[in-house]
């Protein structure tokens, strides 16, 4: 019996100094997840540790880790990125600083490796759900009282209509939003069908506050066109056909409720028409109506150079030079260096390499989050909702919505992954 007990003892040693080495750099990856809705430089401060407590993880078996299409696409379209620069006419100080959006991407071959062999992402994701949940109260308190909030002249200026931000922008907040009260049906359904009703309960008004909020308070245009068809994706997978056309008749039922009940709502959407007027009809800037301005454009410079684009950092140099007299002409006189869509941008820079590229990493990690559990459910929306939201924005090259997407697809992929291999 003294035998057995000293002979595991070695092996559970090893096993405990083993977990020892991933547990700091792993607290790290919760901090920067905490800090994520709130501010961009303390992420970079948490980032910095983070990777030096890695680069003392054994990394023996990390070079092989990275010939994976999960861990190689993203790291191909950072080097795109790098080697665009190249064939590009814009200065090389524009051309340097149009890598930093894509680099992020680089983290997410390290979180897969790290979380494989130290499973703990739900630190991550807890982390990440109370920060936004503390952001959702504070948000109600700024839309109460205005001067509560840390960016006043979206509360009190003339942006007033944003008065529930508080500290970000009211896209970054919705994204964040909606990620989370979808994030917590899986666990919400998991926890009852357990009988652990109190917590399953806790999680439900968590996400009842989460919608009211982008229902009643701020909501952005991304996150109301998303929101129903993420919701239809979570239904199909996770849910019996039967339990997914009840969940559908109730969130028809929801909507037609909350458009009775929100002058939020129905101000939110009528946005589409009134931008469409004052674009089209007006000649003048809006959202929406530039959107399709700066697209039309893009769809040129692609046609002039279809196969590698114009190179990295040219955007703002090409909608310069087809700007007309600004005075006279305030929508076709826009100069941007964002055409607010993630294969318009990545095409006119990179072609239609640069777009196979993209599309081949959103596959590979969709693919990555087929089967159960919480880890492939939330790395599922976090991609679905990426490529959704990036038909109207660059969110996979944006500072808060690619972060989301990089810690979510990198520890919940590292997750799934160590699973499937017990499996197997």
């Amino acid at each position: 019996m003294t035998g057995v007990t000293n002979e595991a003892r070695p092996a559970s040693m090893l096993s405990a100094i083993w977990a020892a080495r991933y547990r700091t750099p792993a607290r790290f990856v919760a901090l920067i997840a905490l800090l994520l809705p709130w501010t961009t430089t303390g992420l970079i401060f948490a980032l910095v540790p983070w990777l030096i407590a890695f680069a003392f993880v054994d990394l023996q078996k990390f070079p092989r880790s990275l010939l994976r299409p999960v861990c190689l696409l993203p790291i191909a379209l950072v080097v795109l990125a790098a080697v665009g620069t190249l064939w590009s006419d814009a200065p090389w100080p524009e051309r340097i600083h149009a890598i930093g959006p894509a680099a992020k991407l680089l983290v997410i071959p390290l979180l897969i490796y790290q979380f494989e062999r130290w499973p703990y992402g739900h630190w991550v994701f807890s982390a990440f759900l109370a920060s936004c949940a503390l952001l959702m109260l504070y948000s109600f308190a700024v839309a109460i009282d205005p001067n509560a909030s840390l960016k006043l002249y979206l509360s009190r200026g003339p942006y007033k209509v944003e008065s529930g931000i508080a500290v970000r922008n009211y896209i970054d907040q919705s994204q964040e939003f909606a990620l989370c009260a979808l994030a917590l049906v899986y666990p919400i359904v998991t926890l009852f069908r357990q009988g652990r009703v109190r917590i399953a309960a806790l999680f439900a008004v968590l996400a009842i506050g989460f919608l009211a909020n982008m229902m009643f308070i701020v909501v952005s245009r991304t996150a109301l066109v998303t929101l129903p068809v993420l919701v239809v994706v979570f239904a199909l997978l996770h849910l019996r056909w039967r339990a997914a056309l009840i969940a559908a008749g109730a969130m028809a039922l929801l909507a037609a409720s909350l458009w009775t009940v929100s002058p939020h709502l129905r101000a939110t959407v009528a946005k589409f028409g009134g931008d469409y007027d004052t674009s089209i009809v007006g000649n003048d800037v809006s959202g929406m109506g530039s959107r399709l301005e700066y697209w039309r454009k893009s769809a040129q410079f692609i046609a002039a150079a279809p196969l590698i684009g114009h190179g990295t950092g040219s955007i703002r140099g090409l909608f310069a030079g087809v700007a007309e007299d600004a005075d006279v002409d305030p929508l076709r006189g826009e100069v941007v260096s964002n055409p607010h869509n993630q294969t318009l941008s990545v095409a006119v820079q990179w072609g239609v390499v640069g777009i196979l590229v993209l599309y081949a990493l959103w596959f590979a990690h969709l693919l990555m989050f087929r089967g159960e559990g919480l880890a492939c459910c939330i790395g599922l929306l976090v991609v679905v909702q990426n490529m959704l939201s990036s038909l109207l924005n660059t969110h996979l090259f944006d500072f808060t919505s690619g972060w989301i997407y990089v810690l979510g697809v990198g520890v919940a992929g590292g997750m799934a992954l160590a699973v499937k291999k017990t499996q197997s």
